[in-house]
């Protein structure tokens, strides 16, 4: 039922997660319906989960960043945890009408990026179809008809998340696309950033918030090599420009790149470029 507030007319609905919604990394946090006034303006705000609001009817304008965006009907947008956003009704022939979803779990971050909904770029046009719209209100119905916490309540609902967010993912990028997807290029470039503080693949999945085990199997379908080689390719280019471009000593370049002492480093160069350290730095001074 939607009560009147200063800004809009809004029904809010909460849930608890249980046991069940924490081992499966994604659940629900809060939803909502509102029909905006026309002085209709929120933030800036940060919230601690992710917030994705489908625009129903009239116009929005996001403001993240530098950056600002307006949306109409059909499209929406997403509230990335840490971030600071505002958001407010444009004129239009129709007041501004969202539903929204708050979800958390680390699962979560990696489902948007499939969907190509990114902290850079927390939007989608046109995403809003039929089918999205009677998925996030028949989530918001069930989550409303919920007076407790309960095992299978928790489960109707992880099918229901995982329906509306399938639903966003677009179906024309197959996972042998000639060029990474969004969200595999968002891990190479904290793969490239962060390869010599030595990060691990389970890092980089973290990062992404998807399992392990899919993201190396994306990731080496996507990029042609798997993410533990890629992660090597970016230190032993390093290391070789080091030893061939500075004075700085074997030692020294090991530990700069992430290995834990020179015989590891030593080791590893040898497996991959067939010589020793300081053979490729002789030859390099010729």
């Amino acid at each position: 039922m939607m009560q009147e507030y200063d800004h809009e007319f809004a029904e809010f609905i909460y849930y608890t997660p249980g046991y069940l919604d924490k081992e499966a990394q994604l659940w629900p946090v809060r939803g909502g319906r509102s029909i905006a006034k026309a002085n209709y303006k929120v933030g800036p705000k940060r919230i601690e989960c992710y917030s994705l609001h489908l625009v129903l009817e009239g116009r929005v304008c996001l403001e993240f960043g530098d950056k600002r965006v307006e949306l109409s009907k059909n499209d929406l947008f997403c509230l990335f945890p840490g971030r600071t956003y505002d958001y407010y009704a444009l004129a239009s022939d129709a007041p501004l009408q969202m539903n929204w979803l708050a979800v958390d779990g680390t699962r979560v971050k990696g489902l948007l990026g499939l969907a190509g909904i990114t902290p850079d770029r927390p939007y989608g046009k046109q995403m809003v179809t039929s089918p999205v719209k009677e998925a996030a209100a028949k989530t918001l119905d069930k989550m409303a008809g919920t007076e407790r916490w309960h095992p299978a309540v928790s489960l109707a609902l992880q099918g229901m998340v995982c329906e509306l967010m399938a639903l966003l993912i677009p179906d024309t990028e197959p996972v042998h696309s000639s060029e990474p997807s969004r969200w595999i290029r968002a891990c190479m470039d904290f793969m490239d950033l962060h390869a010599t503080e030595g990060i691990t693949v389970q890092q980089v999945a973290a990062f992404a918030g998807v399992h392990r085990s899919y993201f190396s199997n994306v990731f080496a379908a996507q990029v042609g090599v798997s993410p533990q080689k890629y992660l090597q390719n970016i230190r032993m280019e390093k290391a070789k420009r080091l030893l061939t471009e500075t004075d700085a000593s074997v030692t020294e370049i090991a530990l700069s790149l992430g290995y834990p002492n020179l015989y590891t480093f030593t080791r590893a160069f040898k497996i991959y470029y067939n010589m020793p350290p300081l053979a490729m730095r002789t030859g390099a001074k010729g």
